[in-house]
């Protein structure tokens, strides 16, 4: 990435905020039905806690930030489509159903660990409009923020307990507004994400500022936010389901450092009425993030710096980028280069570096 126009240096502006919370619990028009608790909780712990002194008053120091490593990974999974007999229209962004179906499938525990083995296989079933996780393990996961576990909060490097509380809760909702939130989704600029990322950390915000207006390899918005054509694909039903863990440590200069690893699973269909070939585009996005010591590296309190962010995809395209996922319906899916098939449900491994940014490798499943 290269330097562009400076930032304006702003951060999140009271009234903002204020709104992100509320609709993190009230929910918009067209969000998708996460249950709430999680983001109520957040919500009220952000409101409550007063905010330590020099919060928004400080005097930064001009301290460069290392450039942020990226990467990525591009997988095609098998077909997993059923037939359905009967006609569905689909209205809005959603298609099919309210809910993700598969009511049957006992609940996974919480993720709290590195699991040591890959979810055991499901029973051979297609996905469908009713049920568009059944057959993969996200029939058991939970949905939206729920399932994402979030540590306790310990004093870590510069921060207290409560700030580290802080960090994880903004943290987490930036994971909600940039791969859960139904407007994100279908396209629109994720300005809600944007604004916690640290607005003095000049080569992340040239790629911001240059990924939504020219997308592109080098450019490209879905490296850190899930985006599909909405003329040319819908969500299936209201659920994204979730299977992922947030963990923290102290980093340089007593920086508390916030590590994502996270899964998650869009069902989805054509963007035509009667549409119910179902495929499940995967994306799994490994993302660290520093809440940096304002006295001691160049930031704006209240935003973090990006440190890496690095992805694995399973049906959301090949070939160059448009700047959306574009999972592969019939007879659009690609070829894949030769070599080892990955699961791209087995999270007992770290995330593995890819190949060439256009290639596609096999996956065993989706």
């Amino acid at each position: 990435m290269g330097t562009g126009a400076e930032p304006d240096g702003s951060s999140l502006p009271d009234d903002a905020w204020e709104k992100f919370l509320r609709e993190s619990v009230e929910g918009t028009a067209d969000a998708p039905k996460e249950p709430s608790a999680r983001a109520r909780s957040v919500a009220h712990r952000l409101r409550d806690q007063p905010e330590p002194p020099g919060w928004r008053t400080y005097s930064p120091v001009a301290r460069p930030i290392a450039p942020v490593r990226r990467e990525r990974r591009r997988l095609v999974g098998p077909l997993i489509a059923a037939l359905v007999l009967a006609v569905v229209v689909a209205v809005g962004w959603f298609a099919g159903p309210l809910g993700g179906g598969d009511t049957n499938a006992p609940a996974a525990p919480p993720e709290t660990g590195r699991p040591t083995q890959a979810p055991p296989p499901e029973p051979a079933s297609g996905a469908t409009l009713d049920a568009p996780f059944r057959g993969s393990p996200a029939a058991r996961w939970a949905s939206g923020a729920e399932g994402i576990t979030v540590p306790k909060a310990e004093s870590t490097g510069w921060m207290d307990a409560a700030g580290v509380e802080r960090a994880l809760d903004r943290s987490l909702a930036f994971l909600t507004a940039s791969n859960l939130d139904a407007g994100v989704l279908r396209g629109e600029h994720p300005g809600e994400a944007v604004q916690l990322v640290n607005p003095r950390q000049q080569d992340v915000q040239t790629y911001l500022k240059a990924a939504f207006r020219d997308p592109g390899e080098k450019n490209d918005p879905l490296l850190l936010f899930s985006r599909f054509d909405g003329s040319r694909t819908r969500l299936v039903g209201d659920e994204v389901r979730t299977r992922g863990r947030i963990t923290y440590k102290e980093g340089k200069l007593g920086a508390v450092e916030v590590t994502s690893d996270v899964t998650f699973v869009y069902p989805v269909v054509r963007a035509t009425e009667g549409a119910d070939e179902v495929v499940r585009t995967i994306v799994r996005r490994e993302t660290v993030m520093s809440w940096d010591d304002p006295d001691k590296v160049l930031t704006e309190p209240g935003t973090f710096s990006l440190l890496s962010y690095r992805l694995h995809v399973t049906n959301g395209g090949c070939g160059a980028s448009t700047g959306y996922f574009a999972p592969p319906f019939g007879t659009e899916r690609p070829d894949t280069t030769a070599g080892t098939e990955i699961d791209p449900y087995d999270r007992s491994a770290a995330l593995r570096d890819g190949g060439a940014d256009e290639a596609c490798e096999g996956a065993t499943r989706s």
